[in-house]
């Protein structure tokens, strides 16, 4: 192939300040794992020519529909479309959500062919009603296009994927949302730190979470941006997972020790990414990412369906104002004698999000029902998931999210034994907040703190048990972790969280070393 322009659209001068094209022009033929590993090392970062080549051979290697608008259609539609007309007085496509393209060093030119492709692709995808992802892409795609037609093509066949082991980019509001609150249950779990730091400065991190797209698509600087990029045509959408929590850790690291307070956490890391050249390179932003040891795509993919049917059965599907933490946690509605509505908000915060758009219900207390496990089990089988929380003689508060119902302990015939799944955790709030979330760990042995074991004192202590449950919660709607399987675990004794019978009831899982 010969060389080729790419740089129509582009301010030359920017651009060369931005990205110098210093790299390789030729990349012989590679397997799969040689371009992965060669997308990830940024092998061609820096050519514009060879970037090009790249994109051009990964696009056309994306499994889409049988009919994909091409070159052509967008010569044939253009004109009619845009006419004569300005785009200055064209409205960009409802879908985009007023999301400004970013000029990415583009010119005057670009810019608005930009404007004019996003027209083109909302007439040819009518069932896109949500995307505001698209302008940056479409800007990028610009910069290694030789002309509107080329770039509108490639965006097309990235958006008619339909190979269903690879996912590129949420065209609805409901696969949005469900990007959304998936972050969030990885970010709680893989940031836990970071996430703490969201949950103290913001009302509501649930919406902290909601612009984590917005950080990769449109805030992150052209040159981070091409990098991610790079691996996201190669790799798909668990990439973009893994970027932005490694966005999150570096955020927190940049605030952890100063005593500065923000009134706008989420505006703070916005402008962070955006600055982001200041503290972190891409190499370094990118080796961070992959250092996370994430979630296979299957179970994040089992994640995804699991918040996507809960939205579904919320009838979030449409775009609205997302439900904040703390009309979850109505202050009018809760009542406890064990935590404070500040205290259930920061519990409720790290639940996963599915069930975090619920109403707390109080369906056991001690105070009410007595100390008998017998009627804890009574009150709370057929519920799932509960939160227990627990109040000592000495003030100490602790508790536990189950997330698997406790009826489930009969099935072992009155034995104790352990069930639950992963996404199980315990925690303290007093005398200092702590969350103690399950790792995966290949050989486990027992020790002897290795499970928290919660047993009720006698009527006449002074302690205080409560088991909070989400409403309107069928037993069929099923956590994405529900076995040792999806965690292909090599031993049975790594799945151990929650157990109970008529004399104590155990939470927590064994670790080793």
């Amino acid at each position: 192939m010969g060389t080729r322009e790419y740089n129509r659209f582009v301010d030359p001068d920017k651009m060369e300040a931005m990205i110098p094209d210093l790299g390789p022009k030729n990349i012989i033929n590679v397997d799969f794992q040689e371009i992965k590993q060669l997308a990830r090392q940024g092998y061609w970062a820096k050519s514009h020519s060879l970037r090009g080549k790249v994109y051009q051979r990964l696009i056309e290697e994306i499994p889409c529909r049988t009919v994909t608008p091409d070159a052509s259609v967008y010569s044939d539609i253009v004109g009619k479309i845009v006419g004569k007309r300005s785009t200055a007085s064209l409205p960009l496509p409802e879908f985009v959500e007023n999301s400004l393209a970013p000029t990415y060093c583009l010119n005057p030119q670009g810019e608005e062919a930009v404007q004019k492709i996003l027209l083109c692709i909302a007439n040819q995808f009518p069932d896109i009603s949500y995307c505001p992802t698209l302008p940056a892409i479409v800007a990028l795609l610009l910069h290694y296009s030789i002309d509107e037609a080329e770039c509108f093509e490639k965006t097309c066949h990235i958006l008619a994927c339909n190979d269903p082991n690879k996912r590129f980019i949420d065209q609805s509001f409901l696969a949005f949302e469900t990007s959304c609150m998936t972050f969030g249950d990885l970010a709680t779990k893989y940031c836990q730190a970071a996430h703490r730091l969201l949950v103290e400065a913001s009302e509501d991190v649930f919406q902290v979470y909601s612009d984590w797209l917005r950080w990769l698509f449109g805030d992150l600087p052209l040159s981070y941006f091409a990098r991610v990029f790079d691996v996201f045509l190669v790799e798909g959408y668990k990439v973009l997972y893994r970027v932005a929590l490694s966005i999150l850790k570096f955020f927190y690291k940049s605030r952890v020790g100063k005593t500065t307070e923000s009134e706008n956490v989420k505006q703070d890391i916005r402008k962070f990414v955006r600055d982001i050249h200041q503290t972190v390179s891409p190499e370094k932003l990118l080796d961070k990412a992959f250092s996370i040891r994430l979630f296979s795509r299957k179970e994040i993919y089992l994640l995804q369906m699991a918040n996507e049917a809960v939205l579904k059965q919320k009838g979030i599907t449409v775009k609205h104002k997302r439900m904040f933490v703390h009309l979850a946690v109505d202050p009018g509605n809760f009542k406890s004698e064990i935590v404070t509505v500040k205290e259930m908000r920061d519990i409720w915060s790290w639940i996963p999000e599915r069930f975090a758009l619920c109403q707390p219900l109080l369906i056991f207390s001690t105070t009410q029902h007595g100390y008998s496990l017998t009627r804890l089990y009574y009150h709370c089988d057929g519920h799932e998931p509960t939160l227990l929380l627990l109040k000592t003689t000495e003030k100490e508060v602790c508790g536990a999210y189950l997330s698997t119902d406790w009826k489930d302990r009969n099935k072992f015939g009155g034995k104790l034994s352990f069930f639950g799944t992963g996404e199980c955790f315990v925690f303290r709030l007093k005398p200092r907040v702590q969350r103690y979330v399950w790792v995966v760990i290949k050989h486990p042995e027992p020790v002897k703190d290795s499970a928290t074991v919660l047993q009720p004192t006698t009527s006449g202590s002074s302690s205080q048990m409560e088991d909070l449950q989400n409403p309107d919660h069928p037993s069929s709607r099923l956590s994405p972790f529900l076995a040792a399987r999806h965690f292909h675990l090599p031993s049975k004794t790594e799945s151990m969280f929650m157990a109970g019978n008529n004399d104590c009831i155990i939470i927590g899982s064994w670790i080793g070393s």
